[in-house]
């Protein structure tokens, strides 16, 4: 009969150990690196009368302080960017009329998530008309989201993204902005990606504006220096989207 020593069996238990610390410690960083929402952001929660913002199960909500809900937009975030740091914008799309979710991504990144809009439209059905849409990453993954479902949305918005997903016969309303400065976002892919769309999709660019821009989170590695305020580049960013949705924006 043959024999172990203790030690021979210790060390491969001592070397699975390690590894999944390794793992664990490594999903834990990676978890916790992202792009923070700005302070400024976060006032959303608090400051507008006309505008109600609400924390729901797995997404935050902001409409119209008379509770409309005709039109409604989905918005899916920057991969590794805090999805509160889109409230600004959202808030501006909802003084106008417009019911606004955005949704909280595992580990805030839309691809682990990307259908997670079906739970959004299930939860308000009150809602008559849907618009989808998303900034960088998360642009991406709700354009592939609505490849399959374009009977259900009226239109797309892309912030600083493109779409992988051929749109092009859906006869889908689609909009996609970009800051002139934004140093992100492949822009030999983007131009790529127009085919993607429909024919009369409505391109924006935001002279002076920036990739990070479209949000509150401050500064993105990589990103080009904008010459126009964050405040102003989502104002510009608001009012198209709203000109798309055609829903009439008040000065």
């Amino acid at each position: 009969m043959k024999l172990f020593s203790k030690k021979k069996v210790w060390i491969p238990l001592v070397s699975v150990s390690v590894v999944l610390l390794l793992l664990v410690g490594g999903c834990a960083v990676y978890a916790g690196d992202y792009y923070r929402a700005d302070e400024a952001a976060l006032e959303a929660f608090s400051t507008p009368k006309e505008t109600v913002c609400e924390v729901a199960d797995g997404w935050v909500t902001v409409r119209p302080a008379d509770g409309e809900t005709g039109v409604g937009f989905i918005f899916y975030p920057g991969g590794k960017v805090e999805h509160t740091a889109y409230l600004p914008l959202l808030q501006t799309l909802a003084s106008e009329g417009v019911f606004c979710v955005v949704v909280e991504m595992p580990l805030r990144l839309a691809v682990l998530d990307m259908n997670a809009a079906d739970n959004v439209r299930a939860a308000y059905p009150d809602v008559e008309t849907w618009y989808m849409g998303g900034h960088s990453l998360g642009g991406a993954m709700a354009a592939s989201h609505v490849e399959s479902r374009a009977d259900v949305y009226a239109g797309l918005i892309l912030l600083g993204a493109y779409s992988t997903a051929d749109l092009s016969e859906t006869g889908l309303d689609v909009l996609s902005v970009y800051g002139s400065e934004d140093g992100v976002i492949n822009r030999e892919t983007y131009a790529a990606s127009r085919a993607n769309l429909p024919d009369g999709f409505v391109e924006v660019i935001v002279e002076g504006g920036n990739h990070a821009g479209f949000g509150l989170y401050g500064e993105q590695e990589g990103d080009g220096t904008p010459t126009i305020s964050a405040a102003e580049q989502i104002k510009q960013t608001a009012e198209a989207i709203l000109f798309l949705m055609e829903v009439p924006c008040e000065d």
